[in-house]
């Protein structure tokens, strides 16, 4: 398995726009129709990759928690499916599926939207406070495939609390790590 960080995208950016086709609905969606009232998480990852089929039961239960709690949760793949058939947009919408996905799984079909967040891996976490404001960036929590560590979504879940609470946030926040994203042949 490639082990392969989070670029840390500045805290303070505002979330890139994009309008992309939500694989389980079949229908375009942008970021003002997805986002939440008090936050927003966007999450890159993929079928296919052995750190995201490790968090899913995990981020799947996070929706479900926090999404009532006014912070949405929006899930890309960009990954290159030409390369990489088992990440294809039918196959995309099965997993939503298969790991009841309370969100949308979208289609980053030119991986621009992977290229404007600085995405690097599968999974890769943000957090955007409810005027689109990075305020979190990096792992889910220490566990990872193989380490023995379990999976609580510690880092990410303290920081939805300490919006959701109007408390600081940590600035020190550790990459997520996880399979590169693969990326077109240019």
């Amino acid at each position: 398995m490639a082990r392969t960080p989070s670029n840390m995208l500045p805290l303070g950016t505002t979330a890139p726009e994009f309008s992309l086709t939500d694989t389980v609905t079949g229908k375009d969606a942008s970021l003002q129709d997805l986002k939440g009232d008090k936050g927003t998480v966007i999450m890159f990852i993929c079928n296919h990759c052995p750190f995201v089929k490790h968090v899913n039961p995990e981020i799947s239960k996070l929706g479900r928690e926090y999404q009532k709690n006014g912070i949405s949760f929006i899930a890309i793949s960009s990954n290159d499916v030409q390369n990489y058939p088992q990440d294809a947009p039918d196959l995309m919408k099965e997993t939503a599926q298969q790991e009841g996905y309370s969100f949308p799984y979208l289609y980053d079909e030119t991986q621009e939207i992977a290229k404007a967040y600085d995405a690097a891996c599968t999974p890769d976490f943000y957090l955007f406070d409810g005027t689109l404001k990075l305020v979190y960036r990096g792992q889910l929590d220490d566990s990872r495939p193989g380490n023995g560590i379990p999976v609580t979504g510690k880092d990410l879940r303290n920081a939805m609390s300490a919006l959701l609470e109007g408390r600081k946030i940590d600035a020190f926040q550790r990459p997520s790590i996880g399979c590169n994203i693969k990326w077109a042949d240019a």
